[in-house]
């Protein structure tokens, strides 16, 4: 068993499935003021479209998932697919996290050569062309009728990372506590790899923790210095973006307890 704080808070907030492999919940983390974010609201994770069935009864039931939001690219729809959720009576709103809205919408296109990439640099990229969808994935989970809500991309890296990071600065969870539930990913990169590697869209990644697939702190600290150095926060970048201030304050209600 862990026997450090940070350690059993990771322990517990992780979500181990069959045939999905980065799923964890963003709840029990402390936020500046006081407080945690709240469990069994948000879930981040990988792709969900191997899932087997009983992945799929556990997230609807004792989860009670209501929402995927699938922050891939079309053509990562298209040849992917969601599996068993596709039927499954859950609202699936394809909101991807991207460049820039005018660019190809082509996973290749993301990070054109896998094994060498500035990941501080991507995310500020995909942050700068996605906020219409960010703010309407804050819409979705402030709505109570939605949740629960799970957001993912392929591996629930990179684009769920932007997503993630958005969501936990903007209620005032802490940098370095962010960096650490990012880092966390780590610990189930090789399978990540491995699964992603098998599938058409992804074919030809680098080895674990290397080029596209690599994981430090200093990566998500170096984003979040940014967001807060040009924009003010999250919080700021959602409100320039187009939500509201009481829509702010609902994800505040939503996410922290």
């Amino acid at each position: 068993m862990p026997t450090d704080p940070a350690a059993a808070l990771a322990a517990d907030r992780w979500i181990d499935f069959a045939e999905i492999d980065n799923v964890r919940d963003l709840g029990g983390l402390p936020v500046t003021g006081g407080g945690t974010t709240r469990f069994g609201v948000v879930f981040r994770s990988s792709t969900l479209q191997q899932a087997t069935c009983e992945d799929r009864t556990r997230l609807l039931e004792p989860l009670g998932l209501r929402t995927v939001i699938d922050l891939r690219l079309p053509d990562e729809v298209e040849r992917e697919g969601y599996g068993l959720f596709a039927d499954a009576g859950v609202h699936i709103a394809n909101l991807p996290i991207r460049k820039s809205p005018q660019s190809s919408l082509a996973a290749r296109d993301l990070v054109p050569d896998k094994t060498r990439v500035d990941l501080t640099e991507l995310y500020g990229l995909l942050l700068a062309g996605s906020g219409d969808h960010i703010v309407e994935a804050v819409r979705l989970i402030i709505n109570p009728d939605r949740r629960s809500v799970l957001f993912h991309c392929a591996a629930g890296k990179d684009r769920t990372g932007v997503l993630a990071a958005v969501l936990l600065d903007a209620v005032g969870v802490p940098a370095d506590v962010i960096a650490h539930d990012y880092v966390l990913t780590n610990d189930r990169m090789q399978r990540v790899r491995d699964r992603l590697d098998a599938l058409p869209s992804y074919a030809g990644l680098p080895q674990a923790n290397t080029g596209i697939l690599a994981i430090t702190a200093q990566v998500m600290l170096g984003f979040l210095e940014n967001l807060h150095a040009d924009h003010g926060g999250a919080a700021e970048w959602l409100l320039a973006n187009g939500l509201s201030e009481s829509e702010l304050e609902a994800l505040r209600e939503a996410l922290v307890a």
